[in-house]
């Protein structure tokens, strides 16, 4: 009988290329990686696996193993739900995340641009809408009022972008970005001076350091979503918990819709 901890295995290195990267994605070792795959084919009698110079490609034997080792994946995550829907127990593990990802969770928060994109599978708990704004460090603000001639920059995380409303309000910037490589570089530099950016509401107003640009319109980011999927809803622990979260979400609907306070 395969064991379904090898066919995990398995898929870890079919997925990431290396055994290396496979370790490091399960927690555990390079050693264990290789034996528990050696299990799988001698088990089945046949070699998953090429070892070439960049990494580990799947024989033709691997390739017709990985399309029913997903479906027993697939099959072990849909038991998982089921049973888990079925635990009406209040106490327990409860797997929350705010990024992308995949079955690892119970609950996601997620912005939602358009609710029709999302999977048929998922079930949505809507929230209140989240706003933006555009942000300038204070001192940045009182020197371009007092009439410094320094550049101002846009503030950009490099996958971004300028916004193409990048034009409106009152402060002109230059045409070339500003780039940082996430979201704390982006805060990090917009507080040292470098720049505007747009943040979220609920980041830049709660930011002592930060104010609104003059005569920058408020955009919409998106809608917050609550989203749980299958028989997971369904258990005690997950409706206590996203009703909770949703009862607090609506107590800070103005913060996130920057309606809180008035900042210039």
């Amino acid at each position: 009988m395969i064991d379904w901890d090898d066919v995990r295995y398995f898929l870890a290195v079919a997925r990431e290329g290396s055994v290396r990267a496979a370790a490091k994605r399960l927690g555990v070792n390079h050693a264990t990686v290789l034996r528990r795959v050696a299990q799988l084919e001698e088990r089945l009698g046949a070699q998953m696996f090429e070892k070439m110079p960049s990494g580990y490609r799947l024989t033709a034997a691997g390739e017709e193993v990985l399309e029913l080792a997903e479906q027993m994946e697939a099959s072990s995550h849909q038991l998982e739900t089921r049973v888990l829907g079925r635990d009406r127990s209040v106490r327990g593990l409860l797997r929350v995340t705010l990024a992308p990802t995949n079955r690892e969770a119970d609950v996601a928060i997620r912005v939602v641009y358009d609710r029709n994109t999302l999977p048929l599978n998922l079930h949505g708990l809507k929230g209140p809408e989240l706003f933006g704004g555009v942000y300038i460090s204070r001192d940045r603000l009182a020197g371009w009022r007092a009439g410094a001639t320094d550049p101002l920059r846009w503030i950009v995380i490099s996958v971004h972008g300028v916004p193409d409303w990048a034009s409106e309000g009152e402060v002109r910037v230059t045409g070339v970005p500003f780039r940082a490589t996430d979201a704390e570089a982006q805060i990090v530099a917009v507080r040292q001076g470098l720049g505007i950016t747009a943040l979220p509401c609920f980041v830049g107003d709660a930011d002592p350091m930060l104010v609104r640009v003059p005569g920058a319109d408020l955009h919409m980011y998106g809608t917050l979503w609550l989203l749980t999927q299958g028989e997971t809803r369904k258990t005690e622990r997950v409706r206590l918990f996203t009703e909770f979260v949703s009862r607090r979400l609506a107590a800070h609907a103005p913060l996130l819709a920057g309606l809180s306070v008035s900042r210039g």
